[in-house]
């Protein structure tokens, strides 16, 4: 790039161009799509994008698309590819006169890319949290790193999830999130557990997931939020990941026995609690 700050101003974003990242900060006006505004600016660094192309647009415009890497943003990831071509936060749609200088930062992105297949891990950040939105049968809360709640609404939950009562679920015992886009047909967040206990194929009838309907978990209230769930979910996965090599580990499973007597002895776990974990622990020697 030329130097840190340069800008290129399109309609509904902006984008400017750092040493090794792209910032886009997107409109706010009514005009604008109402995910932009939820999202209102994302740093975008150099390794989270596996390309960038530059194609004719609509109406005498033109169109700069840099596409992520998969598994490098938590938003696209829980998209998974459901998004209306107007909503995709990685394109900037320019005036058609602006296409020289659009060529410009296309190639100058370009030299900086380094694909190399899927990320391992997030490299831009999701929605920060605490996040709720409303969904046809329910209310979902995340308080933006260790848990999800939904709450039901009468109107609106099945019988399943009235005898299941409200939801509580910690982040560290879910394996990702399922979004089915509230644009299309039986629209839906379903949570998915590490238990990997079958789930209701009927989301109205899983108390893991919320369903969408006409004003209930718009885009750019559940999108967001499947996001950040997503993100903390796999923030907890690299923290599980030692732990399963610890169960494989005698000096690992005796260490896990010390601190739990620990948590025994100081009140925070119940006798019954103790035996039946320290029985579980042993059982992995």
């Amino acid at each position: 790039m030329r130097h840190m700050g340069d800008v290129l101003a399109g309609i509904h974003a902006t984008w400017e161009f750092e040493s090794d990242a792209v910032v886009i900060r997107f409109e706010r006006g009514i005009r604008a799509p109402k995910l932009f505004q939820t999202l209102r600016e994302r740093r975008i660094p150099h390794e989270a994008l596996a390309s960038v192309t530059l194609a004719p647009g609509k109406r005498g415009t033109v169109v700069l698309h840099a596409v992520p890497r998969p598994g490098a943003d938590p938003l696209m990831e829980a998209a998974a590819g459901q998004l209306k071509e107007a909503c995709d936060p990685y394109r900037l749609v320019l005036p058609a006169e602006r296409e020289v200088l659009a060529e410009y930062y296309r190639d100058e992105l370009r030299a900086r890319l380094r694909p190399d297949g899927p990320s391992d891990g997030f490299l831009v950040a999701a929605p920060e949290g605490p996040q709720s939105f409303k969904a046809y049968d329910g209310k979902a809360s995340f308080d933006g790193s260790s848990e999800v709640q939904f709450r039901w609404f009468w109107t609106g939950a099945s019988s399943e999830k009235w005898k299941a009562g409200d939801q509580t679920f910690p982040v560290r015992e879910l394996s990702g999130v399922e979004w089915r886009s509230p644009e299309v047909f039986d629209g839906y967040l379903r949570l998915l557990t590490r238990s990997g206990d079958p789930q209701p194929a009927q989301a109205d009838h899983d108390p893991a997931a919320v369903v969408f309907g006409l004003g209930y978990g718009p885009v750019h209230e559940s999108l967001p939020f499947a996001a950040a769930v997503l993100a903390a979910v796999r923030g907890a996965g690299r923290a599980v990941a030692p732990l399963e090599a610890e169960r494989r580990d005698p000096a690992g499973v005796a260490e896990r026995i010390r601190h739990l007597g620990e948590l025994h002895q100081a009140g925070l776990v119940t006798d019954e609690e103790f035996a039946a974990k320290k029985a579980e622990l042993l059982a992995e020697l």
